[in-house]
């Protein structure tokens, strides 16, 4: 039998036992030998052969902090596809690291329920201007302040120089060390537990990037059955794909269980290609599953998935994959295009307002009907899944970076539509999440940046980054992503906090935020106690969400002149909670205070009024 993953600890790569051996584990099931090669000395180890394509050793000639590389069929040197430090960057020897040699002060901390997270996406390197795990810690208290209570961070997986995104990481075991390396990121976890914050840390298993990738030198870690945007898809069913599947699996846990990680991010799962009888990511929330049973902490795994498809979030039992949670760029695309008008590219699929409504309602806009922008039906119904499975928001790193000068919606739309499109995200029945900076309406874009080593491959992105803007070459160059010009313009501007308009837009949305965590409609994510009526005439919207005998009704006008609405049926006045036109948030009229169930009011124009 192939062995089975062990959830107790990681047994891949470099580890050490308590009386101080490493134990190597290296799976490359068509090489006729390798052997471990320690750097600085004349040290020279060969493996033994296991079944099923794994090489071992056990050996006291390798100590936490040395560095190491393995020799293949005596030819060539090559990093350890599971190491887990990369000090000398992609190309460089690996590091040994005893995991355990942090301790631990976490031991109270429950992990909070998936439903209560306000999710803050994050860029490790242009977050802060030292673009590091150490700096973060040092906004943990603005970010408490905020009302942020989950972090979510960008791949931190080892990729090439200092500057990437994060999505070209080529070592999937170690954290990138100019942010810190493996033991930087487990004190920010730290920290952030004892700041009553979650992690969530995106990870990418759907490919790798092509700089320093040196796994097709130990065995098929790819297969050429499936193609992915960015290159061949990683083997989940071909040949030799069962060590494969073990490989990301005990990676998976390892970041629940060795660094404490709350939550998992997948990137873009509809690019996985599988076709086994157990789909990888069923086989990972199985996995996943035992790791807590054994442990007792809660851990969730949430997917970016452009697919309107149940399967992947429906539970085993239901033969569903188990994921806890989706992106859902559908509420993202149906709000811009009804704050922007903008229709074009996969924009082209959303009308606006009426989509919009039918993403309060439905989750997802498409669950039948038929996409010209697919050019075919498009989606299922989401009929069961409750709310906090769907995570919304008005920007992220993709639909900000992915534009040709990555502008964010600050720099798209006015002050007042700002407000109002961060109303709509926390006053939805599923869990929100913010882009880093916008909170205070940050004008500096987030551009595509990397810092290939490789100058072919450099000019390739180059090249490829131009053509892929080629249409709009009347408004301009695309940014050289191989620019530290452009890394640096993508960095946040800490300094605007003391200015205004930047001062109210954060006031605002701590005010929107606090109301949303403390108010029980709000913070009850039922999709069935709700009831959305939009005019399209008018561009306006009306939310009416209700639990437990209370009700609360969000008004929304993303027209630019007043517009009259009329509030739904109510036991006594509604009683206004927030009004982003208020002149406390830099607006230009308040709304009344109280208001009569079907009295007609007038609505400001780029507003957002919620009445209780």
């Amino acid at each position: 039998m192939m062995p089975s993953v062990d959830v107790t600890k990681r047994t891949l790569g470099v580890n050490f036992t308590s009386a101080g051996e490493a134990q190597v584990v290296v799976w490359a099931p068509l090489l006729n030998g390798i052997a471990l090669s320690v750097t600085g000395g004349q040290t020279v180890l060969p493996l033994d052969r296991q079944e099923y394509g794994y090489w071992t050793l056990t050996t006291n000639q390798l100590k936490p902090g040395d560095l190491y590389q393995f020799y293949l069929n005596g030819e060539i040197e090559r990093p350890d596809p599971a190491s887990l430090a990369q000090p000398m960057g992609v190309h460089g020897p690996s590091q040994a690291i005893d995991l355990s040699s942090v301790p631990w002060t976490d031991g109270d901390w429950p992990n909070l329920p998936l439903s209560e997270y306000v999710l803050y996406e994050l860029h490790t390197g242009t977050f802060t201007p030292e673009g590091n795990f150490a700096a973060i810690e040092e906004k943990l208290d603005y970010l408490k302040s905020l009302g942020v209570n989950a972090i979510e961070i960008m791949p931190v997986a080892q990729f090439p120089g200092p500057r990437n995104w994060g999505y070209d990481g080529v070592y999937p075991f170690a954290v990138q060390n100019s942010y810190g390396g493996a033991l930087g990121l487990k004190h920010l976890v730290n920290t952030c537990h004892r700041k009553g914050i979650a992690v969530v840390l995106d990870v990418v298993y759907n490919h790798m990037g092509p700089e320093g990738n040196y796994f097709r030198d130990f065995g098929p870690y790819f297969t050429n059955k499936y193609n992915t945007p960015w290159g061949e898809a990683i083997n989940f069913d071909d040949a030799y794909c069962d060590g494969v599947r073990r490989y990301f699996v005990e990676n998976v846990l390892m970041w629940f269980r060795d660094f404490h990680i709350d939550a998992l991010r997948l990137d873009a799962v509809h690019a996985i290609r599988d076709f086994s009888p157990t789909h990888i990511l069923r086989e990972i929330k199985q996995h996943v599953d035992q790791l807590m049973a054994q442990t007792g902490r809660q851990h969730y795994l949430i997917v970016e998935l452009d697919l309107n498809d149940t399967r992947f979030i429906n539970p085993l039992h239901e033969q569903g994959y188990g994921m806890d949670a989706q992106w859902i760029d559908e509420f993202h695309h149906a709000l811009r295009v009804t704050a922007t008008g903008e229709q074009s590219g996969y924009y082209s699929d959303f009308t606006g307002i009426r989509h919009l409504a039918k993403a309060y309602r439905d989750a997802y806009v498409y669950d039948g009907q038929y996409s010209p922008h697919r050019n075919k039906a498009f989606g299922i119904r989401a009929e069961t899944n409750p709310g906090q499975q769907f995570v919304v928001f008005s920007q992220n790193h993709d639909q900000v970076g992915n534009r040709m000068l990555g502008e964010r919606t600050s720099q798209l739309v006015s002050f007042e539509m700002q407000k109002l499109m961060a109303g709509a995200v926390l006053v939805s029945p599923f869990l929100p999440m913010l882009f880093m900076g916008e909170e205070w309406s940050e004008p500096h874009p987030f551009q595509y940046f990397v810092s290939h080593t490789d100058p072919e491959l450099a000019e390739a992105v180059r090249k490829g980054r131009k053509a892929e803007f080629a249409y709009f070459h009347l408004e301009g160059e695309a940014p050289d992503p191989m620019s530290e010009d452009t890394f640096q313009l993508s960095k946040l501007q800490w300094d605007l906090l003391d200015q205004e308009p930047h001062q109210t837009m954060l006031r605002f949305y701590q005010t929107l935020i606090a109301l949303r965590k403390e108010h029980p409609v709000l913070r009850h994510l039922s999709r069935n106690d709700l009831d959305v009526m939009a005019n399209e005439g008018q561009k306006t919207l009306v939310l009416h969400r209700w639990h437990a005998g209370q009700h609360v009704v969000c008004l929304m006008n993303f027209s630019q002149e007043p517009q009259t609405v009329t509030l739904p049926n109510h036991t006594g006045p509604w009683q206004k909670l927030l009004d982003s036109a208020d002149p406390q948030w830099n607006g230009p009229s308040a709304a009344p205070e109280t208001v009569s169930a079907n009295e007609p009011m007038s609505l400001q124009p780029e507003s957002i009024v919620v009445y209780g």
